[in-house]
């Protein structure tokens, strides 16, 4: 029954997101203003919201993002986050490489400014580094994953402290987001990958599954640490764990 009411309007969702990036990514799209925000973001935040909603879930949002140019840094649960951020604040993300050759998530990921990073590679990090630097000192958002990658959604994986580097170039604040998916502020640890499983499955599986509440916390924004980056990373993960009242793996 849940198929039969949600793949329709993923679907149409699916279709009304060619001509509407068409819109968005255009010189009108970044010109126009709805309720004094960009036409282009706020079709962007629509639509990302909507996906996550198609998929059954409920979208909760506990505080602010910031606004201005803010480094943005989550844990990271599954290919939902993105959406789940953008649908809040526009902003350009750091994510695998990998994502810009999923369907339509990666196509439109691309043209919202994505930032991608072959995992790895130590070069292609340094390229991803000056490109967010550059974001921030045009005033725009910039969101990380630290972890570098999914995890299990029951703990924390170490944050990569080189990652927070992009802010001490920037000079700009650190914010904290504590993503969580189920209810009552409980992770559902049906929603993060199981080990070996591809994009499209977790996709089948998640349409299929029982709603369950997209919780997505804005924390209080982080100083730059004088002891350096790391300390920094600490503090962050250190504030998304209690948020998730998690643990934190080391």
């Amino acid at each position: 029954m849940r198929y039969l009411w949600r793949t329709p309007w993923i679907f149409v969702h699916v279709v009304v997101a060619v001509p509407l990036a068409l819109v968005a990514f255009s010189p009108v799209g970044r010109r126009a203003r709805v309720r004094g925000e960009r036409l282009d973001h706020w079709l962007q935040r629509w639509w990302s919201g909507g996906i996550v909603r198609r998929c059954g879930f409920r979208i909760v949002r506990v505080g602010e993002p910031m606004p201005g140019p803010v480094l943005f840094v989550a844990n990271h649960v599954s290919w939902l986050d993105i959406e789940l951020m953008h649908s809040q604040r526009v902003m350009s993300f750091v994510a695998k490489a990998e994502i810009a050759r999923w369907p339509l998530i990666g196509w439109l990921a691309t043209r919202a400014g994505t930032i991608f990073h072959r995992r790895g590679s130590g070069h292609s990090l340094n390229t991803v580094m000056e490109q967010a630097v550059e974001r921030l000192r045009q005033d725009m958002a910039v969101g990380v994953f630290p972890e570098g990658g999914t995890g299990p959604g029951d703990r924390l994986r170490t944050f990569h402290a080189r990652i927070f580097q992009i802010a001490a170039d920037a000079q700009v604040t650190v914010q904290p987001v504590a993503i969580s998916y189920g209810r009552n502020g409980k992770m559902d640890l049906r929603v993060p990958f199981a080990e070996g499983e591809s994009f499209f499955a977790n996709v089948v599986r998640l349409v299929g599954d029982a709603g369950v509440e997209a919780q997505v916390h804005f924390l209080d924004p982080i100083a730059l640490s004088d002891e350096g980056r790391r300390q920094t990373a600490q503090s962050a993960r250190a504030a998304i764990a209690r948020a998730l009242g998690c643990a934190e793996d080391e």
